[in-house]
C-alpha cells in the first residue's frame, strides 16, 4: 500500500531555502532567534539563515551552537555513552523515556554532531504545532509529525501511515528517536506503550517479531538530575487529582517548553543500550503469541531504560524519603540532604493553584526523583549490596 507522507514528513534539503525565506518573514521566529543570538542584528540573522542549502547544515550552524550555551549554562555537563554498543553507519530506531518536550531529542543530535555522525529523525506530536512557523520550525529541523486526538477512523489510517513513514526511513539508513510512550511520564515511572509497538508493526507483511527486527530498535535511557518542570508537573498532577476533566491548554504546553530549555537541569547523561534484535529472536523462539510477544518486548524495552539510569544523588534522597528508611545515608552527605529538601521548597513556592497541597505536591516531587533509582533496583536486585 503506498502512503502520502507530505503532510508528516521533515522538509527535503532541496525545501530548505524556501522554508528558510518563510521564517524569515515570521516576526515572532525572528523575535525568538534575537533572544536566542542577542548580539546579532536581525539582517545579519537573516543573511545567515539564507546561506544554508541542507537541514543538517541548519542544525549545525544554528541550533548546536544554542544546545552549547545551553550545555555551559543550564547543565553541569552532558554525557553521551554507548557507543560502542552501536554500528554508526547504520540506522537505528532509537526509543528512549521521554522528559523533556524539546531536548530529549535536540541534545541527542547536538552530541551526534560533536561525533560527526548524522543527527536522527524526531517524532513530534502536532499538538506542539501551535502557530505554523513552529511546524516550518520543527520539520526543517528533522522532525516528522505525529497526529494527536484524531476519530478512531482517523487513528487507525495515521498509525499506518507513520508505521509506513518509519520503516521506510530505517530503511534508508536514516535513524529516528521517538519516545516510549505518547507525552511524558510526569511521575518519571517510565513505560513503553504497547500501542507504540503495535503502530510499529502496521508497515509490514512478515511477523510481528520480524518486522520490529528490520526497525533495528535500540533502547535508549536519558537521565536528569533535575528536572526543571518538576514542579509543573506535580502542578498539572493536583489539576488532575481535583479535576478529572482537567487538559492542558497550547498555553501550559508552551510554559513547559520554555521552562524545559532554560531551566538548570544538572547532569545530564544519555546512555545507548544497543540494538535489542538479538532478543527479540529469543522472545519469537519464547512464544508464538502476539499478544505475549507484545508484552515481552515492551518489558525488555522498559528493563533496558530502567537498568542505564545513571543515578545521583537527589535519587537516592528521594529513595530513603519515599520508603521512610536508610538505603543510600551512607552515600550522601547532611548538607546534600539540607540542598536537596530545600530544592523541593522552592520548587513548590514557584506553584500557584487553587487549593494548593503542599503534601501532596512534595510526594509527587520526591516520587519523580524517586521512581529511577526504584525501576533500576527492580532490574539490579543486587544494586543495594553494590553500593552504586
Amino acid at each position: 500500500m503506498e502512503f502520502d507522507f507530505e503532510e508528516i514528513r521533515c522538509y527535503k534539503n532541496e525545501e530548505v531555502h524556501e522554508v528558510l525565506e518563510r521564517l524569515c518573514n515570521e516576526k515572532q521566529f525572528m523575535k525568538v532567534l534575537s533572544t536566542i543570538y542577542p548580539l546579532m542584528p536581525k539582517d545579519v540573522i537573516k543573511k545567515r539563515l539564507m546561506t544554508f542549502e541542507s537541514n543538517y547544515a541548519f542544525q549545525k550552524d544554528m541550533v548546536y551552537p544554542f544546545l552549547q550555551y545551553l550545555e555551559a549554562n543550564m547543565t553541569k555537563g552532558i554525557k553521551l555513552n554507548g557507543l560502542e554498543k552501536i554500528d554508526i553507519s547504520t540506522s537505528y530506531l532509537y526509543i528512549s523515556n521521554h522528559r523533556d518536550i524539546i531536548l530529549d531529542s535536540a541534545f541527542l543530535c547536538g552530541k551526534f554532531i560533536e561525533k560527526n555522525m548524522n543527527t536522527v529523525e524526531i517524532a513530534i506530536g502536532d499538538n506542539l504545532l501551535i502557530y505554523p512557523w513552529i511546524e516550518d520550525l520543527v520539520r526543517l529541523n528533522k522532525s516528522f509529525i505525529v497526529k494527536r486526538g484524531l476519530s478512531a477512523r482517523h487513528i487507525l489510517e495515521s498509525s499506518k501511515r507513520l508505521s509506513a513513514y518509519i520503516a521506510k526511513t530505517i530503511s534508508e539508513n536514516q535513524s529516528i528517536w521517538i519516545a516510549q510512550r505518547e507525552g511524558r511520564a510526569k511521575d518519571s515511572n517510565d513505560r513503553t506503550q504497547e500501542s507504540l509497538l503495535k503502530m510499529l508493526n502496521m508497515f509490514g507483511e512478515d511477523s510481528f517479531i520480524d518486522n520490529l527486527t528490520k526497525l533495528n530498535i535500540c533502547p535508549l535511557s536519558i537521565s536528569y538530575e533535575y528536572d526543571p518542570c518538576d514542579y509543573l508537573k506535580a502542578k498539572e498532577m493536583q489539576q488532575k487529582r481535583d479535576n478529572s476533566c482537567f487538559k492542558k491548554n497550547p498555553q501550559d504546553d508552551l510554559l513547559n517548553i520554555q521552562t524545559g530549555v532554560m531551566g538548570y537541569k544538572g547532569s545530564v547523561v544519555y546512555e545507548i543500550t544497543g540494538s535489542i534484535n538479538n532478543e527479540l529472536k529469543k522472545i519469537a523462539l519464547e512464544t508464538s503469541s502476539r499478544n505475549e510477544q507484545i508484552t515481552l518486548v515492551t518489558e525488555l524495552i522498559d528493563k533496558r531504560i530502567h537498568a542505564n539510569y545513571n543515578i545521583f544523588v537527589n535519587n537516592k534522597i528521594a529513595f530513603d524519603a519515599i520508603k521512610e528508611g536508610k538505603h543510600f545515608t551512607n552515600e550522601y552527605s547532611p548538607i546534600e540532604k539540607l540542598d536537596f529538601e530545600r530544592y523541593l521548597s522552592l520548587q513548590i513556592a514557584k506553584i500557584e493553584i487553587e487549593n494548593k497541597d503542599e503534601a501532596f505536591l512534595r510526594v509527587k516531587l520526591l516520587e519523580m526523583y524517586a521512581n529511577p533509582l526504584i525501576n533500576k533496583l527492580n532490574t539490579s536486585p543486587n544494586f543495594l549490596e553494590e553500593g552504586e
